[in-house]
Formats: C-alpha cells, structure tokens, sequence
C-alpha cells in the first residue's frame, strides 16, 4: 500500500469519527462553556484584579476537577435513560428526592437573578434600559424551547458558546506579560498568606467551576439528546473538550484584569468592562459582550436544569422535543422560572452585587450532597453494570468530595468565627 493509499484511509477513517463526534458533541460542551455564567465572569474579573495572576494555577486544577464530576452524568444519563432528579428519587425515596429538588430549584432560581444582572449591566453600558433586556430575553429564550426540537436549541446554544471565546482576543489586546504570568500563574502560590479573604475567593472559583445545576442539566440533556451506552466514549470526549475551554476562558478573562486592573477593587464584570474601555476600548467591550453572552448561556441552562427536573418528579412530559401543547408544566416551570428571577433584578435597591457573590459560595456549600449521591449512583452494579465506577474514578471522585467538604465547613467556620484566619471571609 502506497502512501497516498494510507493517507486516503487514514484521512477518511479520522473524517468518519469527527462527523460521528460533532453528531453526539453538545451537553458537554453547552454545560462547561455555560459554567461560565455571568457570576462565573464577575469571580474570575474580581480575582484578577486582587491577585493579578497568582491563582490562575488553582483554575487549571479544577478542570480535571470538573471533567471527572461532570462525566460521570453521562454514563449514568446514557445508561439509566432517566434525569438525575428521577435518579435520585429512585435510588434514595422521596425523602432525599425532596432534599435534592428543593436544593436544586433554590439555588437555580438565584443564580438565575446573577445571570439576568449579568446581562442587564452589560447591555446597560450601551445604553439599553434593564426592563427592555429582561423582556427581549424571556422572548429569545422562550423561542429557543418552543420550537419542538431538542437539536435546534442545542446548535443555537452551541453558536453562542463560540462566543464566549470572545475573551481571547480581548486578553491579547492588553499585551500581557507572558513571562510575569507563567512566573506567577503556574507555581501555587497563596499571594499574602492564607487570609480569610483569600479564602473567599478561592470558594468562589469552585462555586463557579463545578455547581449542583450542572449536574442535572447534563444528565437530562444526555437523555433528551437521546444517547446511547455505545455513545459514552464520545460523551466523555465532549465533556472533556468543555473543561478544556471553560478553564481557557477563565484564565483569559484573569489575565485581562489582572493585567490592566490590577489593585482596583472589581465588585462586578460590568463595572471591570467600564473600568478597561478607560484605556483598551474594544477590550472593555469584548468584556461586556462576553458578560452578556455569558449571562445568556448560563440562564438557558439553568432554566432547563429546574424544569427538566420538575418534569421528572412529577412524572410531566419533560423533552424539548414537545410541543407546549404536549408538555404545558414543563414549560410553565420554566418560564415561571425565567420571569420571576429576571424580575428582581429590576427592583430598585435589590442587593444585586452581593448576590452575585454570594451564590458561588452557596453553591460550594451545597454541592457535596449532590457529589456524594452522584457516586452512589454510579457505584450501584444492579443500575449502571459494566459503566459502574472503577476504583481508580472512586479513588478521584471520593477525593474530590472530601476536599470540597472539608473547604465547605472551614468556609462556614471562619463565617461565624472571622479570627481563624484573623479577618472577615468576605471581600
């Protein structure tokens, strides 16, 4: 066999597993690029500016971080062809079925009000009024589900996860230091000491990067998509390329601020977009383009996470591949969702920047009871067979969760008793 024979092959072989991986690709990718939420931008914006780029090495740990949590949502999506909520309930009674849905809709619904702040700051900056975006939002986001197919929302939440990398060009444009970030960002370092405001941050970045809506909004997304025990590879495959930007994004969006902002006080992504338009322009409007884009993403999913749950539970019609028609409480669930959350934003004096804050914190605190029974599920030999857990995915897995357990309650020891670590945990 000649060489251009091989080549023919071997170009034709590679042809087929990329067309059969762009056919499966998109809960992964959707999920790890919406993590990047708009509360998601304003941690990273706010940690760039207070550390410049000392942490960006804590950011590329929780990629495999989030990579072998959120896999694990779809072997068990693909295998048990049912959503977490319903996974939950049957695995565990309605007790903990209960725990997990509440806990599911209290935190989705604030962390949808940080979205619609994401995305009415950054249209305010160019001069579009919060009750006009609120209303042109509910309307796109609405056209996005009613239009009866699960594979025409996904494309267009694929279009606009491609703008999200919009922070790349935006960080070459500062002209950063190259070597001052890999001599700061790649070693871990605790810049100042280990203080309690350091420690704020540090939560915040794990609330932002791994959070309970991701759970069930992939495993449902698995379903509803339709995959298959044979698709698992390639699942995984999808999972993996959307850790891999979602970090490559966050670390951009810090070395944006870290580099011109560095010092300032950042309390939100919009205020750093005003902040960098004073001396890189098309930088800040990158930035508040993204917080936009980033605000969008985030609430299509997590809207879809509460009412793809809700559906589950209560034994609804529950697929994007219904009409409203065939599924009139999934879809009141979720524009219930939707407007009641996009609504707070425009109460005069609502505390929006600490909720911002706050619910990746929140998120954190909650987040082990959904890892601990995300791992009994998967360890389960009569639901998940041959896709159970190995030792190995145990091992990580059951680190993971010991470590985020372990932040979680010095987090909630240094809240109530401040002098642990000598100062308030808050910013």
């Amino acid at each position: 066999m000649n060489w251009t024979t091989r080549l023919y092959y071997f170009s034709r072989r590679w042809g087929k597993a990329i067309r059969l991986y762009l056919a499966i690709a998109g809960p992964g990718i959707v999920v790890m690029v919406a993590d990047n939420d708009a509360g998601g931008i304003t941690t990273y914006a706010a940690t760039g500016a207070k550390y410049q780029y000392h942490l960006i090495w804590f950011l590329i740990i929780l990629g495999p971080v989030a990579y072998y949590v959120q896999e694990m949502t779809v072997r068990l999506g693909a295998v048990t062809k049912r959503g977490h909520a319903e996974a939950i309930f049957d695995g565990f009674g309605p007790f903990w079925g209960w725990f997990s849905l509440i806990d599911l809709l209290f935190l989705d619904w604030l962390t949808l009000v940080t979205e619609f702040i994401g995305m009415t700051t950054a249209l305010a900056i160019f001069g579009v009024p919060g009750w006009l975006t609120v209303i042109a939002l509910c309307l796109l986001m609405g056209f996005m589900v009613l239009n009866g197919r699960y594979w025409t929302w996904e494309k267009l939440a694929m279009a606009f996860c491609a703008i999200n990398l919009i922070y790349i060009p935006g960080a070459f444009m500062v002209n950063p230091s190259v070597s001052e970030i890999m001599r700061q960002g790649i070693i871990p370092n605790f810049p100042g000491g280990f203080t309690g405001e350091l420690f704020f941050f540090l939560m915040a970045n794990i609330g932002t990067t791994i959070a309970p809506w991701m759970l069930f909004f992939q495993q449902s997304s698995v379903v509803d998509k339709g995959l298959k025990e044979i698709d698992i590879p390639w699942g995984k495959t999808d999972t993996l390329v959307g850790a891999f930007f979602t970090v490559l994004v966050a670390i951009f969006i810090i070395i944006v601020t870290g580099t011109v902002l560095n010092g300032r006080k950042v309390t939100d992504a919009a205020q750093a977009s005003r902040m960098l338009m004073e001396t890189h322009h098309w930088a800040g409007i990158f930035m508040a383009i993204g917080l936009f884009d980033a605000g969008l993403l985030g609430a299509i999913c997590i809207s879809l996470a509460s009412s793809w749950a809700f559906g589950e539970v209560f034994g609804w019609a529950h697929s994007l591949n219904n009409k409203i028609r065939e599924a009139p409480w999934f879809y009141f669930a979720y524009f219930f969702a939707l407007i009641t959350s996009g609504l707070v934003v425009l109460i005069p004096g609502a505390p929006l920047v600490l909720i911002t804050l706050f619910v990746q914190v929140i998120a954190v605190t909650l987040l082990p009871a959904a890892l601990v029974f995300l791992i009994l599920l998967l360890n389960d030999k009569d639901t998940m067979g041959d896709r159970i857990n190995t030792l190995w995915e145990n091992v990580i897995n059951g680190s993971i969760v010991a470590v985020i357990i372990a932040l979680s309650t010095a987090y909630g020891l240094t809240t109530l008793f401040p002098s642990l670590l000598g100062q308030s945990g808050t910013p």
